[in-house]
């Protein structure tokens, strides 16, 4: 191949680059941004805020591997951030955790369970899938096993979790974890590539809904 034959071949393939690029998508560009569109955005809990919200399921190990970082960058969220979780039972075996979750919410317990339940699942391996085995463990961290165990069958229980089924049906949620910011975007890992790239997403759409409040 002589010099004018690659220099008219390289052309060709920059010209053909050019098209192939122009021919992205929206959603395939919002993808390669690490993030989906959610349309139409869903409704968020407050107005003066910007939402984050992660969906999660206790029995999920990419779970489990992503609430050291959740955790950390809802400690230093700014103010105008309000930072929520949903536990919707996408699948029927996640309904014992899911209503484990919202009893917990429900109770004012949250705190108290939540990091203990997660732990008992992954770093103690116990079996915590039945109602009664969750609730006996939530008495060991000495919350009213009882109660706890009769809110988890409760009706408030069941309006939550109807409710968050309607949000992740709304959310076009498929899996877990995956993190919706103010109800208009959706990331996770497999469009964020890490767990710095989701909170990267989540730092660069939580700064330009701020600026729309």
């Amino acid at each position: 191949m002589n010099k004018r034959e690659f220099l008219k071949g390289s052309a060709k393939l920059a010209a053909t680059a050019s098209i192939s690029m122009s021919g992205i998508s929206a959603v395939q560009a919002q993808a390669l941004k690490g993030y989906e569109l959610i349309d139409p955005p869903v409704n968020t809990r407050s107005s003066d805020k910007v939402e984050v919200l992660e969906y999660f399921w206790f029995g999920c190990p990419h779970c489990f591997a992503f609430e050291p970082s959740i955790n950390k960058w809802a400690k230093e969220k700014p103010d105008y951030v309000e930072f929520v979780r949903e536990a919707p039972p996408l699948n029927p075996g996640w309904e014992p955790h899911s209503r484990a979750f919202y009893a917990a919410e429900i109770m004012g317990v949250t705190e108290q369970f939540f990091d203990p339940m997660f732990d008992g699942i992954h770093v103690d391996r116990r079996s915590l899938r039945s109602p009664d085995n969750i609730a006996k463990f939530a008495g060991e961290l000495d919350i009213d096993e009882q109660k706890f165990r009769k809110t988890m069958d409760s009706f408030a229980v069941n309006t939550r979790m109807n409710q968050a089924m309607q949000m992740a049906r709304a959310s076009r949620i498929s899996g877990v974890p995956t993190v919706v910011i103010n109800g208009k975007y959706l990331t996770g890992g497999s469009l964020a590539g890490s767990h710095e790239g989701i909170l990267r997403v989540i730092d660069e759409r939580v700064a330009e809904e701020y600026a729309l409040l």
